[in-house]
């Protein structure tokens, strides 16, 4: 019962996604996973860190084929996009 009320307000589906932010350096690889970091997921947007400006626009010509690799793990719930933000140093 309590899952399907879940299920009914979407909060499943979400959930699901999460899924993604653990996935991420294995989906993305080494390289990639060493200068970024999968942050958060609002809705169907997967936002994820970036170490330097350079490589944010690198990563932001690259983001259709990081989608589709996200969206091949998790058909069941996938992303409508990916936002690359420049991430906060401390």
């Amino acid at each position: 019962m309590l899952s399907g009320v879940l299920e009914d307000a979407g909060v499943l589906r979400q959930f699901e996604r999460l899924g993604v932010l653990e996935a991420w350096p294995e989906l993305v690889g080494e390289r990639v996973a060493d200068v970024t970091h999968a942050r958060s997921v609002e809705d169907t947007t997967l936002v994820v860190e970036v170490r330097s400006s350079a490589w944010l626009m690198e990563l932001d010509m690259m983001k259709g084929d990081f989608l589709q690799r996200v969206n091949q793990h998790a058909p069941e719930t996938p992303m409508d996009r990916i936002v690359f933000v420049l991430a906060e140093t401390e």
